[in-house]
C-alpha cells in the first residue's frame, strides 16, 4: 500500500511516456509488485497452475530487452519490525498480535515464509530473469527501500513500485504503471515535479504519511489528504519533522481547534528513522556490484524453462525473444557509434571493431503505423531475419539503408527496361489494314491504266515501299504474318501483272507461287529498312501516281504511330 492516499496527492505530478523512454537505460523492479500486479489479472486457479502471471513477466522483460534496457530484479527481505502488525493485520491473525508489539524495541524484523505459495512464485521469476540475463538483489528488508537507494545513488535511472512509500526512501524516478499494448507507455513521478509542483520534499512526505497513515504508522483519525497537506506545508519542509520529533501530532488537533487528546507517541521517531535510514545493501557492496554486472542471455536454460512452465517448444520460444536479443544487440552497436562520434572518432562500418548485426536490408516494413525494415542478421544462431525499426538502423547502420535504396533503384530500372510496350486499343486490326491496302493496289493499277504505264515502274515502286515499311511496322506474330505474306506476293511482278481490275482480292487468302523472277529493288528495300527508296522512274510519275505514293506514306506514318 505504501502511504494512504498518497497516489491521489501526487496525481498532478502523474506523467505518461511511451515505452522507448526506457531504452538504454537501467531499472530496478520491486518483483513483489510487478508479480502482485500480474496474479490480479487472473486469480483463478487454472490461471496459477497455467502461470499466466509467468509468461505476463517474459512479456514484460522481452520488450523492455529489445530497448536495451538494463533490469535488475530486487526482491523482499525480512519483515521490518516496525512493520509486523501492519503485515499480519493483512493475513487477519487479529488485533490482539498487533497489540502486544506496540514496543518496537523489543521486537526484530521476521523472516519471511520462504514455502509460501507467493513465495514459489518469486523463486520462479528469478529462475526466468537469470536465463533472460537479468540478475536478482535479494534485499534485506523493504524491496523498495532498496531499489530507492539504487535510485539515489544514480545507480539505476529509475524505480518500478506501486508502493507509494518509495518516494520516502528517497527514490527520484518512480514508473509506477507499465502498458505493453499499441506503442506501449510507462506511467511515471518525478520527484522534481513533486518538489516543483507541490512543493513536497522527501521531509513533507515523511510528515504527511504520518498524519494520512501508512505500513508503518496508522496515522491521524478523521484527517483527510487535503487537510493533511495544509497542515505540514504551512511548516515547510525543514522543520516538519523536528517539530514532529519533538512535540509528536498532538498540535495537529490544536490546530485544526480541537482538543489536545492526542498523547505523545514515542514510535515516531522510530517510523521516521525507518523511512531515513532503511536496512538496504549500500551502494558500494559487493553484492550491488555484482547484481549491477551484465549477465549472458541463456538460450538453451530459458528454452528448457519456457518448456517447463508454459509447454512452449523450442522454435516458439526463440520466435518471441530472438528478434528482441537481436533489436537490444544493435542498439548497443548504435550506441558504440554515438560514443565514438562524440569523441571525433567517426569510422567507416567496415572499421569499427565490433561487427555489425545486421547483414541486409530486405524490405521496408510499416508496424503499428511505425516505419521499418525487414533485415537480415548476421550470425544470429536461430535468427535469420526479423522486423527492426527504421530510426534505430538509421542510427546504427546507415550504410546499409543506402546499400537498401541503390539496390531497390536498380531493381526498378530494371523491371522499367524488361518491360514491354503495349498496344493500343486503338491500333487498326488486321482486316483494316487488309482493306486499306487493297483499295491502295486497286487505285494504283486504274491509274496505270489511264497512263498506259508499265506496272514495273511507279507501282513497282510504290508497292516496295509498302513491303519494307509493313515488314517494319507490322508486329512480328502469327496473326500479322498473312498480311505482310501477301503484300510481300503481290509486290512481285506477276502477281500485279495478273490481277484483274474487276476483280476483289483477299490479301488474307493464300495466292499462287511466287515466281523466281522477284523484283530486286523490292528484295532491297526489304532488306534496308530505315532508308526506303522509290523505284527509278518515280520523278517521271504522272500527279495522280505522286498523290498516290504520298497517300500511301501517310497511310503507313500511321500504323507506325498506331503501334507505338
Amino acid at each position: 500500500m505504501g502511504v494512504k492516499n498518497l497516489w491521489d496527492v501526487l496525481e498532478s505530478c502523474k506523467k505518461t511516456v511511451p515505452l522507448n523512454h526506457l531504452q538504454n537505460k537501467r531499472v530496478c523492479v520491486d518483483l513483489s509488485c510487478w508479480l502482485e500486479q500480474l496474479q490480479k489479472v487472473s486469480k483463478s486457479h487454472a490461471s496459477l497452475k497455467e502461470k499466466v502471471y509467468l509468461r505476463g513477466l517474459f512479456h514484460r522483460l522481452r520488450a523492455l530487452i529489445a530497448l536495451n534496457c538494463s533490469v535488475v530484479f530486487v526482491a523482499d527481505g525480512s519483515i521490518p519490525a516496525i512493520k509486523l502488525s501492519t503485515y499480519r493485520r493483512r493475513l487477519n491473525v487479529g488485533k490482539e498480535v498487533a497489540q502486544n508489539e506496540t514496543d518496537l524495541q523489543k521486537v526484530t524484523s521476521l523472516r519471511r515464509n520462504m514455502g509460501s505459495e507467493f513465495s514459489c512464485m518469486i523463486k520462479e521469476a528469478k529462475v526466468l530473469g537469470m536465463a533472460l540475463g537479468i540478475s536478482c538483489l535479494n534485499g534485506m528488508e523493504e524491496a523498495e527501500a532498496q531499489c530507492a537507494l539504487l535510485n539515489f545513488e544514480l545507480l539505476c535511472d529509475g524505480c518500478f513500485s506501486q508502493d507509494s512509500d518509495i518516494f520516502l526512501f528517497g527514490a527520484r524516478t518512480v514508473y509506477r504503471d507499465i502498458c505493453l499494448g499499441d506503442g506501449g507507455y510507462v506511467v511515471c513521478y518525478e520527484m522534481a515535479d513533486i518538489e516543483r509542483k507541490l512543493g513536497f520534499g522527501r521531509d513533507l512526505l515523511i510528515a504527511l504519511s504520518l498524519l494520512l497513515g501508512s505500513d508503518y504508522y496508522q496515522g491521524v483519525h478523521g484527517l483527510g489528504p487535503e487537510s493533511a497537506c495544509q497542515i505540514v506545508k504551512s511548516i515547510g519542509d525543514k522543520f516538519v519533522l523536528k517539530k514532529i520529533t519533538s512535540e509528536g501530532l498532538g498540535w495537529v488537533k490544536r490546530r485544526k481547534g480541537g482538543g489536545n487528546n492526542l498523547q505523545r507517541d514515542d514510535n515516531i521517531v522510530q517510523v521516521i528513522s525507518a523511512y531515513m535510514k532503511p536496512k538496504c545493501h549500500a551502494a558500494d557492496s559487493d553484492m550491488v556490484q555484482r547484481v549491477l554486472a551484465q549477465y549472458p542471455f541463456q538460450r538453451i536454460k530459458l528454452q528448457q524453462i519456457c518448456a517447463e512452465f508454459f509447454q512452449w517448444t523450442s522454435e516458439k520460444t526463440d520466435g518471441y525473444i530472438l528478434p528482441s536479443i537481436a533489436e537490444r544487440d544493435l542498439r548497443r552497436f548504435a550506441n558504440l557509434r554515438l560514443t565514438s562520434s562524440e569523441v571525433g572518432l567517426n569510422l567507416p562500418l567496415h572499421e569499427i571493431p565490433m561487427k555489425c548485426p545486421v547483414s541486409e536490408i530486405i524490405k521496408s516494413r510499416r508496424v503499428q503505423g511505425r516505419e521499418c525494415y525487414e533485415v537480415f542478421w548476421e550470425e544470429m544462431d536461430g535468427l535469420e531475419t526479423s522486423i527492426a525499426p527504421a530510426d534505430l538502423l538509421e542510427s546504427a547502420c546507415p550504410e546499409k539503408i543506402v546499400e537498401f535504396e541503390e539496390k531497390k533503384a536498380q531493381r526498378k530500372k530494371q523491371n522499367i527496361q524488361k518491360r514491354r510496350p503495349k498496344k493500343k486499343e486503338t491500333m487498326l486490326s488486321v482486316t483494316e489494314l487488309d482493306l486499306k491496302l487493297q483499295n491502295l493496289l486497286f487505285d494504283n493499277n486504274n491509274l496505270e491504266d489511264q497512263a498506259n504505264l508499265d506496272p514495273s515502274d511507279s507501282s513497282r515502286g510504290i508497292l516496295a515501299t509498302a513491303v519494307a515499311e509493313a515488314n517494319l511496322l507490322i508486329p512480328n506474330d502469327t496473326e500479322h504474318n498473312g498480311l505482310v505474306q501477301n503484300i510481300n506476293n503481290i509486290s512481285s511482278n506477276e502477281a500485279v501483272s495478273n490481277v484483274d481490275k474487276n476483280e476483289v482480292i483477299d490479301l488474307l487468302s493464300p495466292l499462287p507461287p511466287k515466281q523466281s523472277h522477284s523484283s530486286s529493288k523490292c528484295q532491297q528495300c526489304s532488306d534496308h529498312i530505315e532508308v526506303i527508296n522509290l523505284s527509278d522512274s518515280e520523278n517521271d510519275m504522272s500527279p495522280e501516281h505522286t498523290e498516290k505514293a504520298k497517300e500511301l506514306r501517310l497511310f503507313l506514318a500511321s500504323i507506325r504511330n498506331e503501334i507505338h
